[in-house]
């Protein structure tokens, strides 16, 4: 199934204003066209009837001052324009021509003998008649000149189009782009909230229309910050609460190992102190994923996270976690000032060591790099694993073949909380600049 394509408002009014005043102006030179044609016609039948009145007693003193004359000859004599807008006929009541104009070419006008109007094929005719019934005066229009002055009247109407539809189009562009500016800018400031952004919308210079949105909106963020900011409060105290007595009856559990013989009672305390610190780093990994998904990432300010990623290097040098070496490279005017929490990023990096020190080969040192474009990678020895268990490895609970502790947490928490920073992680095998190993990188 074909997925629609969002609707742009602004397209979809400068296409309706469009069409609608397009449509508009088309009728309205149609009408005008009509009208025209219609006046046109009025105009050019007066001017017939006017012809033929004034030739008809021209005609008649002609005729009597030439009675004798032969009627060919008379009508050569005639001077005139051998193209002429108006032509005319002198006919008897026996239909017998007495007198044409000198561009009248070819037969005689085919016109009944009758005071009033005819058409033909090719001319508009008028005939008016003597008072003795006797003599027919028929003046002619072609019809050419009629369609030919339709045709530039018309013309004149509809030829502006061509230059008005592109600047209407133009025009109405800016003009709704202008007015649906602060919709946009409602739009922008409403896609910007999120965990880290909860400030409200100022509605100020927003029309009455979308005022009631921007309070709506402002009422809802009041609402999810009170909420988020207990879920937050409700993930520290918890974290606080699980440590103490996991850590009291771990340490319990040591002493109690310490005062025991060897022997199985010993050996049963020693799994239970086990058991218990893996319900201690299971009891972190949740919470750590409890505050991924609660959305603690983004903040207002940008923060220095080179110097989080220093106090988090540090700190894992000073636990020796698996008695290895860590060590930091620091690209020459590398720097990672982002809009990021501090707390979000440190729970990043520690996760990649704590993955990197318990899978890694014991013989290799932990390397963390950091390049200038902001990349920083955590590189440890070891066999090369292949793409697919590495895509594997980053969902929930998954673990591949250790025996190391772990609960299968770490590495969908750090993509978890990498996708809330709008960054990009990945799991590279063989490490970039090495024939084995796994390289853990994140682009910030």
């Amino acid at each position: 199934m074909m997925k629609r394509r969002p609707i742009s408002m602004s397209r979809g009014l400068i296409v309706a204003l469009t069409a609608t005043v397009t449509t508009f102006w088309l009728f309205a030179a149609g009408l005008g066209i009509y009208v025209m044609l219609d006046e046109f016609g009025e105009i050019f039948d007066s001017v017939l009837e006017e012809t033929a009145e004034r030739l008809m007693p021209l005609a008649l003193d002609d005729l009597a001052s030439n009675a004798t004359a032969d009627s060919a000859e008379r009508i050569a004599a005639i001077s005139g324009p051998e193209e002429a807008y108006l032509t005319y006929q002198v006919r008897d009541a026996s239909g017998r021509v007495l007198l044409r104009s000198h561009a009248m070419k070819g037969p005689p006008l085919e016109a009944p003998l009758r005071r009033g109007f005819h058409d033909t094929p090719t001319h508009r005719i008028y005939t008016t008649v003597s008072a003795d019934d006797k003599i027919f005066v028929q003046v002619a229009d072609p019809l050419s000149f009629r369609h030919e002055a339709a045709l530039e009247g018309g013309s004149t109407l509809l030829l502006p189009l061509l230059v008005l539809i592109p600047a209407n189009i133009f025009v109405i562009r800016l003009i709704v782009r202008r007015m649906l500016r602060p919709v946009e800018t409602l739009r922008a400031e409403i896609a910007s909230k999120d965990g880290g952004n909860m400030a409200a919308i100022s509605n100020d210079r927003l029309p009455n229309e979308l005022r009631p949105i921007a309070r709506s909106v402002n009422l809802l963020l009041r609402r999810l910050q009170g909420a988020l900011e207990a879920e937050r409060e409700f993930t520290a105290n918890s974290a606080h609460e699980l440590r103490t007595p996991i850590a009291g009856a771990l340490a319990q559990t040591q002493r109690l190992i310490e005062e025991l013989d060897e022997g199985p009672q010993r050996a049963r305390a020693g799994q239970i102190a086990r058991s218990l610190g893996n319900l201690g780093r299971l009891a972190e990994k949740l919470l750590q994923l409890s505050r991924a998904e609660a959305g603690i990432v983004t903040i207002d300010k940008p923060e220095d996270l080179l110097a989080v990623l220093r106090i988090v290097v540090d700190e894992t040098r000073r636990l020796g976690i698996a008695r290895r070496p860590v060590e930091l490279q620091v690209a020459e005017g590398a720097g990672l000032v982002r809009p990021i929490n501090g707390d979000a990023f440190a729970i990043v990096i520690r996760n990649l060591l704590e993955n990197a020190l318990s899978h890694g080969t014991s013989d290799r040192p932990v390397r963390v790099v950091v390049t200038r474009d902001g990349r920083i990678s955590v590189i440890n020895g070891g066999p090369v694993i292949d793409a697919q268990t590495l895509s594997g490895l980053m969902a929930r609970f998954a673990r591949g073949k250790t025996t190391a502790a772990g609960a299968g947490l770490g590495l969908s928490i750090v993509t978890k909380l990498v996708a809330q920073m709008n960054g990009h992680f990945e799991l590279l095998s063989p490490a970039s600049g090495s024939t084995d190993g796994v390289e853990a990188r994140v682009q910030l």
